[in-house]
């Protein structure tokens, strides 16, 4: 839980780092749950997520029933940390 409070906040700060004009905001976007599902608590909710993951080459598959999209084949893009 705590996890996801400080990702949401690093979320919220880079958004404020691109109105401001800043090149190279931390990219919060490539962060996603452990099944590959895409966070809906990030600004913009999923489609904005979706939109910059697609930007980069990736492919979302549409959610099911409740659940949200997912970034197709996700495991080949994993970093180790």
């Amino acid at each position: 839980m705590t996890t996801g409070i400080f990702i949401r906040i690093a979320a919220e700060a880079a958004e404020e780092d691109l109105i401001e004009g800043r090149k190279e905001p931390t990219p919060y976007w490539r962060v996603i749950k452990a099944d590959g599902s895409l966070n809906e608590k990030f600004p913009g909710g999923t489609d904005c997520q979706a939109v910059r993951l697609m930007e980069e080459g990736h492919t979302i598959e549409p959610g099911k029933g409740r659940k949200p999209p997912k970034v197709k084949e996700f495991e080949i893009s994993l970093q180790e940390v």
